[in-house]
């Protein structure tokens, strides 16, 4: 499919053959579903941890008489029902993470940018180069795109002037074509690709 082509001042640039196979694909909210909790399940720290009661200190001898004492039969002073004692069943250190194969992986790329390019959020520019780093034009740039919550993949790397000019923009993120990604393509409300980035996902996707 051809899809149209414009510069960062929102002027007409011609157009560009993007593949059927990476942009046009149905929608799949199954697929994006299980990419984005392999993600964020990858993404987790799993440091969370707890003492348990081999790890806190306490007496072993038995508290009060085993009978006619008029409370609980308590073998240890380490049990979690006293202050200080260990936690029963609690979090320990751990890897969330789960295979999903590559081919999953990679659908699930193409069925983030097919869900875009069918709900006509998708944007093509030449090119990401600017003169200078400089927020207050780059702002301007977004109003005449009319774009205030949008992720933009260029190439191999993100321009410098262009990653330091929206830098302080909240809503706007940028990553280089090795980056892109599920998660971060669908929190997004737009999907800006340069012409580089186009290259380089076909490359990668095929």
């Amino acid at each position: 499919m051809k899809l149209d082509v414009i510069t960062l001042d929102g002027k007409k640039a011609g157009d560009i053959e993007v593949s059927d196979a990476i942009f046009g694909l149905e929608k799949r909210a199954d697929i994006l579903h299980r990419v984005i909790t392999w993600q964020l399940a990858k993404r987790r720290a799993g440091t969370h941890a707890v003492q348990f009661r081999s790890d806190v200190s306490g007496t072993t001898k038995r508290i009060g008489r085993q009978k006619g004492g008029g409370t609980a039969r308590h073998g240890a002073g380490k049990v979690s029902q006293f202050r200080s004692g260990g936690r029963a069943f609690g979090p320990i250190p751990r890897d969330h993470g789960f295979k999903l194969p590559k081919k999953v992986r990679a659908l699930g790329l193409k069925t983030a940018l097919s869900s875009k390019q069918a709900d006509q959020k998708l944007i093509i520019i030449d090119d990401f180069a600017m003169k200078e780093a400089k927020t207050s034009a780059m702002v301007a740039k977004l109003a005449k795109l009319g774009l205030s919550n949008a992720l933009f993949i260029d190439g191999a790397d993100v321009n410098d002037q262009f990653a330091n000019s929206i830098r302080n923009i909240p809503n706007i993120d940028a990553l280089p074509t090795q980056g892109a990604n599920v998660y971060d393509i669908l929190r997004r409300d737009t999907l800006v690709l340069s012409k580089a980035a186009v290259a380089k996902l076909e490359e990668r996707l095929s």
